[in-house]
């Protein structure tokens, strides 16, 4: 099958032919009608504290359709299915982790395209378990975008946001759009979305954001202030640079929460009294749990939500070397997707 794979810093991914994956007793062989181009894909061949290997076949943001089923896994789909999976590759035996449905959490979990082949590639080989089928209602380009989704609604389920808060997102790249909407859904008073480009504030208009600002126009604190008539009592941080944690953390009033979402791959400090002080609160937040795409998938079924905005690019594998590299540098573009057959 042809894939694009990683060989090192530096170099564009390149598009080669590869073995077809081996569907095992347990799993699903699926071939992919689209795979999303994420920021953790971007930070894992950067350089940073984690680079994936040599011959790395990067992608996890999946809509498929199944052409094979496994021995043990006959009956739970046909032939033919629409299907996306939630990439994960953990034991089913951890009593504090995989038995609680927390495989992302697990000591020996692999996720798709960082340490099990991914999805730039025309096929992809996952555990039937964590293999989610579709409804009409979802689209092939919806579908691809629920990983995503998953992200923002997991941060936000998990930050603990009380209806009524004023809500800083940092950030509108998908991660953070996503975040935005779901803070929105959980009765947010306002969300504000702090973002460089032009283009992605727009978008954030139409994914929960109630108002947009430009750091680039002053301190993000000030304006914030003069739309909430104070500091945010949550701020999500979904950009992943170094030193936006100890940014957040100034910029919350007492008792407040700064939930890091976005990936760093660097080093990074902060001064602790600064937290102290106000008794604030630090949050991490990784991934989404299966009941998380669930949830998202219903959402798109009965269409509350809609994802396509966030859409900007679809290409095909000539094309993705190019637009994967040009998404390490500012830029008007949000999800680009491959489109591999």
């Amino acid at each position: 099958m042809k894939a694009a794979v990683f060989h090192g810093l530096g170099k564009p991914l390149a598009i080669e032919t590869v073995p077809d994956p081996i569907c095992g007793p347990g799993d699903v062989l699926m071939r992919i009608n689209y795979c999303g181009i994420c920021g953790s894909d971007l930070h894992a061949t950067q350089e940073g504290v984690f680079v994936v290997p040599d011959g790395t076949i990067l992608g996890h943001e999946v809509a498929a359709e199944v052409v094979e089923v496994g021995r043990d896994a006959k009956g739970l789909f046909k032939i033919g299915q629409r299907v996306t999976t939630v990439p994960i590759n953990a034991c089913p035996n951890c009593s504090r982790t995989c038995r609680l449905g927390l495989g992302i959490h697990c000591p020996s979990n692999q996720i798709t395209g960082f340490g099990i082949p991914g999805a730039y590639a025309e096929y992809l080989r996952a555990d039937a378990n964590h293999v989610l089928a579709l409804p009409n209602e979802v689209s092939d380009e919806n579908a691809a975008m629920v990983e995503p989704l998953a992200v923002g609604f997991h941060a936000v389920d998990r930050s603990g946001l009380k209806a009524g808060a004023n809500v800083l997102v940092l950030g509108a790249g998908p991660i953070g759009l996503s975040t935005a909407l779901f803070a929105y859904f959980a009765g947010a008073r306002r969300v504000v979305v702090s973002e460089l480009a032009p283009d992605r504030r727009k978008r954030a208009l139409k994914f929960g954001a109630t108002h947009v600002i430009d750091p680039g126009m002053g301190e993000v604190k000030d304006q914030f202030a003069e739309i909430a008539g104070g500091p945010p009592d949550i701020i999500f941080e979904c950009v992943g640079v170094k030193g936006l944690i100890q940014h957040c953390i100034n910029m919350l009033p007492p008792f407040g929460k700064a939930v890091v979402v976005g990936v760093c791959m660097q080093p990074d400090t902060i001064v602790p009294i600064s937290g102290i002080l106000k008794e604030a609160a630090l949050q991490f937040v990784l991934g989404y749990s299966k009941r998380d795409f669930e949830v998202v998938i219903d959402f798109l079924a009965a269409g509350r939500i809609d994802p396509k905005p966030m859409l900007t690019e679809v290409v095909d594998f000539a094309k993705l070397p190019a637009a994967f590299e040009a998404l390490r540098k500012p830029t008007q573009q949000c999800k680009v997707m491959l489109k591999p057959h």
